[in-house]
Parts: structure tokens; C-alpha cells; sequence
């Protein structure tokens, strides 16, 4: 197999310790040709410009605003040479066949736009998280992972077509990338390669889950397990989803349920539990999605701040 370069892309909130361990871990991974570029966004305490000194193979970006994790990752695109580009969290650490089997199955498949690897949990390395997943449910808009918190016995070992992609791990041909266009930046936080995903198919491609290749993930280390900064955005962003994608019937059901039901009835469900943080952060994305009338923002901010960006190769 031919070995094309990929562009290994990360972002860096506040949490460089987490990140010099994913780094670490390329150190098993059996490709060479590849370059990573480790994006910071703004981290107010701790910095990720670090870990040149560590790792000075790293191109490292800063930028001077946090952009989230599409404006993040958008940042790093400007800088990658590859023919793939393979999007990783910071808090996933890499095994040996991950990145050539990904790489592969490109290859074979060239009307994939999205592959996944099989994602499991760092912390329970015989759990999965991820292998593949049921789209959106059309009415709560909720997705379910395949395979979620069962042991890994071989039974996700698979290639197939699956509905989403998991942002924590994700490869794309640069090419497609061309004809898709980047990550679109209104989210800032969840259901942004989700996004991506209806729009690559709008484009004609698939998404493609590879039980082949597996990664682990420690999750949501930057954003908390439980933080009502989390709860903002997935509520917030959910109904986004609902109203850059959905028309007609399927909108006017699957918005009606949201902020009707399903939005209220956990508002609620906050307040007995005395989580008003959770409870006012629903309330928040709520007012937030009728405030913006409007679900095409302009131009991605990220590219407006190329020229103030410190970078270090």
C-alpha cells in the first residue's frame, strides 16, 4: 500500500498534559507519512505551545480567540498538506494499524467520504463507545451509538455504510473536503460533524464505519462529564441541527417535540434535581435559536483570523 501523506488535526483547550499523551502515543502508530498540526484555542491558563519543546515535530498553531471545535479544526486545515486528513480529539491516544487501516479503506472506497474507526473508552479499554451509529431519530432528534458500553468481542469487527460520524475520530480525503467545504462554525460546540456529515452526503458521498481500526477515548475532559456549559450546547446545537436540516413535516414535528416537550420536560427534571445550572442552560438554547432567526452564518470567523495567528513549525 502506498503511503500518502495525512494531516493529523487536534485542538488544545486548556488541558496540554492531556494532549502530550495523544502525542506520546504516535509513537506506536506503524504509518510515517504523516504531519500533525496541534491548534490552540485560546486556552486561558494552559497553553499547548508547551509541547514544542517536548514534541518539536508539531506544528502549532495559536489562535487568539476560542473558535470551539469547528473553528478549531478549521484553523488546522489552512496548514495541511495532506492527501487525508484525519481529525483526532486530544484526549484519544492512538494504536499501531489505526491511521495505514484508515488510510486503506480510503483508498478502496472512494465514494466515502467519512471513515470512523471503532472508539473505545480509555479509562474501560474493553468497552466501546462508538462503532458506527442509527441517524437521528425523527423525533427526538437524538442519534444512538451502535455498539455503546458493550465489551468488545469481536462483534464490531466490521466495514459498513453507517448514518453519522463520531467527531472524536475522522478521516476524510482532502479531495472531498474541496467539494464539501469546511466545518461550519455556528455550532462551536457538538453536532458539527453531524452537520458535516448531511452535507457531505448532499454531495453524493457516504459515511463508512472501519471496526478494523480502534482508538481510545478518554471524553469530555475539556468540557466536563456534566457541566451545564455541555448541556448548553447540545440542547442549543440539537435544535440548530433540526433547523439547518430538516423541512417541512419532519421540521415541524421534530421542532415542535424539542422545544415543546422534550426541552421542558428536562428543565423541569433539573429544577427537582436542584441543577438549576442544567435547568437555565436549557432555557438558554432555547432563547438562543429564536433569537437567531437566521441558521446560514456569514463567512467561517477562523478565516478572518489567519493573520493573527502564531505559528510555529
Amino acid at each position: 500500500m502506498s503511503q500518502p501523506l495525512v494531516s493529523i488535526i487536534t485542538v488544545n483547550y486548556d488541558t496540554p498534559e492531556v494532549t502530550a499523551e495523544m502525542l506520546r502515543s504516535l509513537s506506536v502508530v506503524e504509518y510515517s507519512n504523516w504531519e500533525i498540526i496541534v491548534v490552540d484555542n485560546a486556552s486561558p491558563k494552559n497553553s499547548s505551545a508547551i509541547l514544542k519543546k517536548e514534541f518539536p515535530f508539531i506544528t502549532h498553531i495559536s489562535c487568539p480567540e476560542n473558535l470551539g471545535f469547528a473553528g478549531g479544526n478549521n484553523i488546522g486545515l489552512h496548514f495541511a498538506k495532506g492527501e487525508y486528513l484525519f481529525f483526532v480529539n486530544n484526549d484519544t491516544e492512538l494504536t499501531p494499524n489505526l491511521i495505514s487501516e484508515l488510510v486503506e479503506y480510503l483508498q478502496k472506497n472512494p465514494q466515502c467520504g467519512i471513515v470512523c474507526p471503532k472508539i473505545k473508552y480509555h479509562f474501560m479499554p474493553d468497552t466501546i463507545q462508538y462503532a458506527g451509529a442509527i441517524g437521528l431519530h425523527p423525533l427526538t432528534s437524538r442519534s444512538y451509538d451502535i455498539g455503546y458500553l458493550q465489551k468488545d468481542d469481536g462483534t464490531f469487527n466490521d466495514t459498513r455504510i453507517t448514518d453519522l460520524p463520531n467527531g472524536a475520530a475522522m478521516m476524510i480525503p482532502s479531495s472531498a473536503l474541496k467539494k464539501v467545504g469546511q466545518m461550519s462554525e455556528i455550532f462551536f460546540l457538538y453536532y458539527e460533524e453531524l452537520d458535516w456529515a448531511a452535507r457531505f452526503k448532499k454531495h453524493g458521498y457516504e459515511v463508512h464505519y472501519d471496526g478494523k481500526a480502534e482508538i481510545y477515548h478518554k471524553e469530555s475532559v475539556s468540557t466536563g462529564k456534566n457541566s451545564a456549559f455541555k448541556t448548553y450546547y447540545l440542547y442549543r446545537n440539537r435544535l440548530l441541527y433540526i433547523r439547518r436540516n430538516y423541512s417541512g413535516f419532519r421540521w415541524l414535528i421534530a421542532s415542535s417535540f424539542f422545544g415543546f416537550i422534550a426541552s421542558p420536560v428536562h428543565i423541569f427534571k433539573h429544577f427537582l434535581k436542584k441543577e438549576n445550572a442544567h435547568a437555565k442552560a436549557i432555557w438558554n438554547a432555547l432563547v438562543w435559536n429564536i433569537s437567531n432567526s437566521s441558521t446560514q452564518e456569514p463567512k467561517n470567523h477562523s478565516s478572518k483570523l489567519l493573520s493573527e495567528l502564531k505559528i510555529d513549525k
